[in-house]
């Protein structure tokens, strides 16, 4: 009993320093008096991701050094915005693990691991990430991957409840992180290239229980209509798109005004993305690719505007959707702000959807610009890709900017975007044939070889990243930073005149917000995607980055970032810290690839085929993997051996490679075998060319970047 009660003293002790007050509505509705704290996904109801702290500044940031770090149990990409609350940081991981630290000094707290199946990761277009939590009273909430809206008590990390928010018969999936409007806890979902209908719901904070549902897009009219809305956007479909799901799902952006009550969706793509195939004949195919307004207490319908009318090129509205209140022309507006994928920067009345700007970001070829009169793109012929034509299009359907999150200064009055200029081919897709739980796109995607990449820098149509100051009231460019890849971190930007940004190839740094002037940076041994956050424990400010590549966009561009693989971490810096990395792990000796296949060239281009259709999305185009997960040109041998009981019969599917055999033959597999083996011999002949040769091609090729990413007047 003494033991118990020493026990229990000492842990009220620590709860007494560190437990975070019940976060009510009240709370989150000020959320920007509270300057210390990071209490939901945007920092406040108006998703800025500003914070008015200033002890780190465009003085001071020279002092900043590594506080803390906090490692994770996997390799997998980190994409979270983490919580702060009161001195306790929330933050979620590979497989919707979430994680309580300290903020302090990022000891653990707690951890709660929702246990999602492995074997369901043939169900996830984008890796198996996750982007936060949302906080509400006492408990903490989060989207897991296999559908489930979980409850956690905030300080013991034990389980309130849980209900599936997904038909799990469906390759739903959820990746984005909750929000919170009036008690209630709001979720959509992801998977329309899998072949789902999208929608959003709304779950009592308390029970779980389900209050309202709005689907995105119309159901087959054989069996009712939900509501008005959706009888009205059915109108804009032809054909028979219910048997393809027609897509339109939630999958990240998510807005509330209290004010208003209203609560502002962005709807994704089409399932599949190639119209011709899910609404043949047309259709403006309502409400994808729109942002759509909700009453926030019934999930009733308020308004919508739709951004790509018959969307055909994977673009989406789930971009971050920053509210803000301006002078537009002499008049007070309530303006929705948003960057999102199809090049256009938008600003949108959000008491009624009116448009009031938008002008490309971006290069943008899909449409000549956006008609004022009728607020519709008008858009170029040539953009579709019809009778086996191809279209080369700007942006690529990764976008123009994609998930990673932007920011938003009041003081500079500039949104910070971290920005991608780049196109790409699409080519009608004349053998289509719909496949359950297998990507469902409608155009080739036959990637060019691994030896082109170098090529390619030479022209202007080379993607270039770059982090992007953009004046949303004047709608121009105030400056640019350009980076070497594209898939660069979000951005956080504060009031000490500064903007952070973590980039894929591994660094942190903190620009000047007013001319993009870099002050500081430091090598991470990782890449960063998710934005920082900044928070402050007895008036000294920290910040912190997650660190860890991977997820979608990560792992399918085929780019090796010859970076070591380290598990994915929370890095807090304060200033005059000391701290330091552990050192980068030793590189390992590679394995010798096995004899090169006897199969013919035919078989081997099928193998490539192949592989780039149902295996790219995870392990890279052209089997070049971003190092997150493994790269299939490097398999041990045992891993040859046993190559065609991985794919066909699930011998990995514990740790998350799903079986293939409900698409492929062993013939189909024997062929992509083939092909990777090719592929390592290639490797190994690179990897054993003179180091000078392969440093000098890879400055070349960044060198390159960079210089085209200062060269703006370039267009298409």
């Amino acid at each position: 009993m003494k033991i118990l009660l020493v026990t229990l003293s000492a842990a009220l002790f620590i709860c007494s320093e560190i437990c975070a007050a019940p976060v009510t509505d009240q709370r989150l509705r000020e959320a920007d008096s509270e300057t210390a704290n990071w209490l939901t996904h945007g920092r406040t109801y108006q998703e800025r991701r500003y914070s008015p702290l200033d002890q780190i500044n465009n003085t001071s940031v020279e002092n900043l050094g590594l506080a803390w770090t906090f490692e994770t149990d996997t390799e997998r990409g980190l994409q979270a915005t983490p919580l702060v609350v009161d001195g306790v940081m929330f933050f979620t991981g590979a497989w919707s693990v979430v994680y309580a630290l300290d903020a302090r000094d990022g000891s653990l707290l707690w951890k709660y691991d929702p246990e999602v199946p492995r074997q369901t990761a043939y169900k996830y277009c984008c890796g198996v990430v996750n982007r936060g939590v949302a906080i509400w009273q006492n408990s903490v909430y989060v989207g897991a991957l296999d559908g489930r809206l979980i409850s956690i008590d905030a300080q013991t990390g034990t389980l309130n409840w849980q209900t599936q928010t997904v038909d799990t018969t469906a390759p739903y999936s959820i990746t984005g992180a909750p929000r919170v409007a009036n008690g209630k806890i709001i979720i959509g979902n992801g998977g329309a290239e899998f072949g789902v209908r999208g929608y959003v719901s709304a779950y009592d904070g308390l029970t779980g229980e389900q209050l309202w549902r709005f689907y995105t897009v119309p159901g087959n009219p054989a069996d009712g209509f939900e509501n008005a809305s959706m009888e009205m956007a059915a109108s804009t479909w032809k054909g028979q798109w219910w048997r393809y799901g027609g897509g339109g799902t939630v999958w990240d952006s998510i807005a509330f005004d209290p004010e208003l009550n209203l609560l502002y969706i962005g709807v994704g793509n089409g399932s599949p993305h190639n119209q011709e195939i899910r609404s043949p004949g047309g259709g403006d195919n309502l409400f994808l690719t729109s942002i759509v307004a909700l009453n926030a207490d019934s999930g009733e319908y308020v308004w919508h505007y739709q951004q790509v009318n018959g969307e055909s090129w994977d673009y989406t509205a789930t971009q971050q959707m920053v509210l803000q209140d301006i002078l537009w022309n002499g008049e007070p507006r309530k303006v929705i702000m948003q960057a999102p994928k199809a090049g256009f920067f938008y600003l949108i009345d959000r008491t009624n959807g009116e448009l009031l700007s938008a002008e490309p970001y971006v290069t943008v070829n899909w449409a000549s610009h956006i008609d004022m009169t009728t607020s519709r793109p008008v858009e170029r012929p040539e953009a579709r890709y019809k009778n086996g034509t191809t279209s080369m299009v700007f942006p690529t359907g990764i976008g123009g900017h994609n998930w990673h999150s932007m920011s938003y200064s009041p003081d500079t009055g500039l949104m910070y975007i971290p920005a991608m200029d780049m196109g790409t081919q699409f080519t009608n897709d004349d053998d289509f044939v719909f496949q359950a739980n297998q990507w469902n796109l409608g155009y080739d995607t036959i990637a060019p070889p691994d030896n082109q990449l170098l090529a390619q820098a030479l022209i202007k149509h080379v993607p270039k990243g770059f982090l992007l100051a953009w004046d949303p009231i004047k709608q121009e460019e105030i400056w640019r930073q350009p980076h070497a890849y594209i898939g660069n971190g979000g951005t956080l930007a504060t009031a000490g005149n500064l903007v952070f940004q973590g980039t894929v190839d591994g660094f942190v740094h903190a620009y000047q917000a007013d001319n993009g002037s870099e002050l500081w940076s430091m090598n991470v041994q990782n890449g960063v995607m998710a934005a920082p956050i900044t928070y402050a424990i007895n008036g000294e400010q920290y910040v912190t980055f997650l660190v860890g590549r991977g997820g979608g966009m990560s792992m399918i561009l085929g780019v090796d970032y010859n970076m070591p693989t380290t598990k994915g971490r929370a890095m807090t810096f304060k200033l005059g810290a000391r701290g330091q990395l552990p050192p980068a792990p030793a590189s390992v000796k590679l394995p010798v690839p096995p004899p090169e296949s006897p199969l013919s060239d035919d078989d081997l281009d099928s193998g490539q085929a192949l592989y780039n259709k149902y295996c790219a999305r995870c392990h890279g185009v052209n089997a070049v993997s971003d190092g997150s997960i493994p790269d299939l040109r490097r398999l041990p041998q045992v891993w040859h051996e046993n190559f065609a009981a991985v794919v066909l019969q699930g011998m990995a599917e514990g740790a998350g490679m799903p079986r293939f055999d409900d698409v492929l033959s062993t013939t189909d597999v024997t062929h992509i075998h083939g092909y990777l083996i090719k592929r390592a011999h290639q490797d190994s002949i690179q990897r054993e060319s003179p180091r000078w040769w392969l440093d000098f091609q890879n400055w070349v090729f960044t060198a390159l970047s960079r210089i085209l990413g200062w060269l703006t007047s370039l267009k298409y």
